[in-house]
């Protein structure tokens, strides 16, 4: 945390200003005030204010080796404090990949040190610090910050109170770590079961109820003064390809964009929501161009901007994926995106290539100078509604306040618990008695954690099943099991009382489904657990018993234990529909469909 001396001095450009009557005031915006700032920027300070880079290093000033290493090789710079310094950026991104987010108390201080370096340059501003944190399979800050359910289950437990209690509480944690702006509720609806980047990331496939929940998260995080960001516009619900490696096309017609994949995001504006992303998928209906849908005038202009009445921030998917260089180079995509109708240009692959591209273009005539205050306005509005004019730094005694406290994970284990869903239990197998099982074998996939948790999931299912009275051991056999692997387990299952075993995306010929059937068959009772989609079921009809948790990440299985001991009684119900595996025409079990006992 930086001395009140430290502080005073770095705030104190903008102090004058706020006395000027220049930025924002607090609690609201002053347009006028904010178009004087502007007009007292250079050409150079208002293009960077568009642009939300990464950068490596736990540290503003002194990252480790490696990380200035990997700055310099990327972006041309050591530090992030030099980042700001260059390009005066609006915004820098935190990933846990660029050693951003190592625990909640270097977090703040890293922000801090990041707030400090901006501050004070000349006119400097403070920055727009985001992340992804969605919950579920998409984090960034881990344990011990509070980790809540993801999308998909949330959308499984039904409750708008959940959904805004989710992001009340997360919002605070971001706020108290120095994050202003979160790049989630993802409001994609997911009716492709072959999806293989959104899927759980999503609420479901009803758009009514995918529209409620996208509503309430957007209540919670922005009631903690935090800003949300719906995405992916225009609707990234239905592709089998993924935009980080490819260039989707959704081949959907007007009329259902109109009524599957737009209501949501409507939803989202009439919530008010600060910031919405784009996708990098090309929508014909929407635009023949070819473009994708993040350099579309027609769909960021024409329809998001005039059709929907979106005044608010429009940021884009990260610059560095695939879907969006398929047809361009990196020093035309941020023009165009611009172009489009975008505010804020995310991780751009070379950032010194895009940011003299943009500049460029405005100096060549390309874009004008009023189309970029345009969006330099909207920028500085949502810093100043974040009040990060009048308080751009946190404070250690926030953190330690806020994080990852006791209440905060009470709320998220209660949260999950109405989330695990019961798709099938034959002979009531469920709940398991101790007396009658009191020797479990878990096995199954262990992929990485997806967002700082303990894992592995068979490991943490194991602890969990240990806690509640059964003697659980955990056998690991990953997402492609051996022949040797599925030997072992099942020479083990033949020792245990029962099996839990944790499925990971099942096919039809995946070694997952041999594992399982060749476990059923010594005949100890098996209970399977799907921790990421819940289609799984579908691929294995001969397991007894089987829950759906949605991700493998530890509040998840945690809740899923209790569920298999009888603790609580499962709640949840299927948000999409699973499809039979023999018949994908045909539905096995439908939107709703779910257990108890």
């Amino acid at each position: 945390m930086p001395s009140r001396r430290t502080v005073l001095a770095a705030t104190a450009g903008v102090t004058a200003a706020l006395a000027t009557g220049t930025p924002a005031q607090a609690g609201g915006h002053d347009d006028k005030k904010l178009r004087s700032l502007i007009s007292r920027m250079t050409l150079q300070e208002k293009v960077g204010q568009l642009f939300v880079s990464r950068v490596y290093g736990h540290s503003a000033t002194a990252p480790d080796q490696a990380d200035i290493d990997a700055n310099l090789k990327e972006i041309g710079v050591r530090t992030a404090a030099e980042l700001v310094a260059k390009y005066r950026v609006g915004g820098i991104i935190y990933f846990t990949w660029a050693h951003n987010t190592r625990d909640p108390h270097q977090i703040a201080d890293l922000s801090n040190g990041i707030q400090r370096a901006s501050l004070t340059q000349p006119r400097g501003l403070p920055v727009l610090v985001s992340t992804d944190q969605e919950h579920g399979i998409v984090c960034r800050v881990g344990e011990p910050a509070t980790l809540f359910p993801g999308a998909m289950a949330v959308g499984a437990g039904g409750s708008r109170e959940d959904a805004r209690a989710l992001g009340r509480i997360a919002g605070r944690e971001l706020k108290a770590l120095g994050i202003g702006q979160n790049y989630s509720p993802v409001a994609d609806v997911n009716v492709n079961p072959a999806n293989p980047v959104i899927g759980v990331r999503s609420f479901g496939s009803d758009p009514r109820a995918v529209s409620a929940l996208v509503a309430a998260e957007v209540a919670g995080y922005q009631g903690a003064r935090v800003a949300a960001t719906a995405k992916h516009f225009p609707g990234h619900g239905d592709t089998a390809v993924d935009s980080h490696y490819g260039f989707p096309v959704i081949t959907h017609s007007r009329e259902l964009w109109e009524r599957l994949d737009a209501a949501p995001f409507r939803a989202a504006i009439r919530a008010g929501i600060d910031s919405i992303m784009t996708a990098h998928i090309q929508f014909p209906a929407l635009d023949d161009s070819g473009d994708p849908a993040t350099l579309s005038h027609p769909i960021l202009t024409g329809i998001l901007r005039e059709e929907l009445g979106y005044d608010g921030v429009v940021v884009t998917d990260s610059l560095g994926m695939e879907g969006v260089r398929t047809k361009y180079g990196d020093d035309r995509v941020p023009v165009l995106a611009l172009k489009a109708g975008v505010d804020q240009l995310l991780n751009p692959p070379s950032l010194d290539v895009a940011w003299k591209a943009v500049l460029k273009a405005v100096q060549d005539g390309e874009l004008t100078e009023e189309r970029l205050d345009a969006s330099v306005l909207r920028v500085l509005r949502l810093k100043a509604k974040l009040r990060l004019f009048e308080a751009p730094y946190v404070s250690q005694a926030g953190v330690t306040r806020t994080v990852g406290v006791r209440a905060h994970l009470a709320a998220a284990d209660r949260i999950a618990e109405r989330t695990t869903t019961l798709l099938v239990n034959e002979g009531r197998l469920l709940p398991l008695d101790r007396r009658e099982h009191p020797k479990v074998l878990v096995v199954g996939a262990d992929p990485a954690s997806p967002s700082g948790t303990t894992g592995p999931p068979t490991g943490v299912l194991a602890a969990a099943l240990t806690e509640l009275g059964f003697t659980a051991t955990a056998l690991s056999t990953g997402t492609a099991p051996s022949a040797a692997t599925i030997a072992r387990a099942v020479a083990a299952a033949r020792e245990a009382d029962a099996v839990v075993v944790g499925t990971y995306n099942v096919s039809a010929t995946s070694a997952q489904k041999t594992l399982v059937e060749q476990v059923a068959a010594t005949g100890t009772p098996v209970v399977a657990v799907a921790i990421r989609n819940p289609y799984d079921v579908a691929h294995l009809p001969s397991v007894p018993a089987y829950l759906a948790a949605y991700s493998w990440t530890d509040v998840e299985l945690r809740a899923a234990a209790r569920v298999i001991a009888g603790r609580v009684a499962p709640r949840g119900k299927l948000p999409v529909p699973v499809q039979r595996a023999d018949d994908p025409a045909r539905v096995l079990y439908p939107v709703g469909h779910g257990l108890t006992y």
